[in-house]
């Protein structure tokens, strides 16, 4: 989905220029009120939605779907679509790729004010993209690709919640159970914590990513990520050296080398990814 958002900023003017065109060629989009906007969606193979509002955003009628209509939407507060929206001249405004609640779709909304109406047009952004031939979308492959990342990042939450259990338990095990407070009783159940939110937030981005879109705006995205599990990783590792010294310190000096083996790791863990970092922002 962000290659969509990208092709779509590349090329975003020509693509406004296009619909807001067709648009006034078409005449009025209230007169169509009869026919269910069918003409309009004739005009546009990507259109998904159409519903009208007063001057005060309460939206008059239904939501007006390709083939269906559905009339719960009747009377409901569309304002904040008017601070989503950007103005392109006295009659049209466009919005910025988001996620319709409507459709569950990622989606443009394009705004026309016609006599004392606003009229709301949703256009489904892979849609409108293929259709100007600037991607080739295989619909079965997207869905089969959005229902793997769909699995793979629910799996990641779930292994995460495991191993917070796991972590939980095991502290709980030890203290109130076993009647062992120890060192390892204290760290182990830290690094599973510190592996867990790792998982989780890498999950939490492949699915934010790849399944329901938010915003993508930010240049280093990638870098950002990377860094982010990065140092969940860098830290859990810490802790673990930290244990392996002190447990060392306790009972055997000469196998001390092996923690500093597992201290040098780390740094050069930390220097890369630092050089990594550096690097992604020139």
């Amino acid at each position: 989905m962000k290659e969509f958002v990208k092709v779509y900023e590349e090329n975003q003017e020509d693509i406004e220029k296009f619909i807001i065109t067709t648009l006034k060629n078409n005449g009025s989009i209230l007169a169509e009120t009869s026919s269910n906007y069918k003409k309009v969606f004739q005009s546009f193979p990507s259109m998904e939605l159409l519903y009208v509002t007063d001057q005060d955003f309460k939206q008059c009628g239904a939501n007006i779907f390709r083939h269906k209509r559905d009339l719960s939407a009747k009377d409901k507060g569309r304002a904040y679509m008017r601070t989503k929206v950007m103005q392109k001249d006295d009659e049209f405004s466009v919005s910025p790729p988001y996620i319709s609640s409507a459709t569950g779709h990622t989606c443009i909304t394009v705004m026309k004010k016609e006599e004392d109406k606003y009229i709301f047009i949703d256009f489904r952004l892979s849609g409108l993209l293929g259709r100007f031939g600037l991607i080739e979308l295989n619909q079965t492959f997207n869905n089969f690709t959005t229902f793997f990342y769909k699995a793979v990042g629910f799996s990641l939450m779930a292994f995460a919640f495991f191993a917070i259990v796991y972590a939980l338990f095991g502290y709980a095990s030890s203290i109130f159970i076993e009647g062992n407070f120890s060192l390892d009783a204290l760290f182990k159940p830290i690094v599973a914590l510190t592996l867990g939110l790792a998982i989780f937030d890498l999950a939490k981005t492949i699915l934010e990513r790849e399944v329901f879109f938010k915003n993508y705006s930010k240049e280093n995205e990638d870098a950002n990520v990377l860094t982010k599990f990065s140092i969940a990783i860098i830290i859990a590792l810490s802790i673990e050296a930290l244990m392996v010294v002190f447990k060392i310190a306790l009972h055997d000096y000469s196998q001390m080398i092996h923690a500093l083996y597992l201290i040098l790791g780390i740094a050069l863990i930390i220097i890369s990814l630092g050089v990594y970092s550096f690097l992604s922002k020139r």
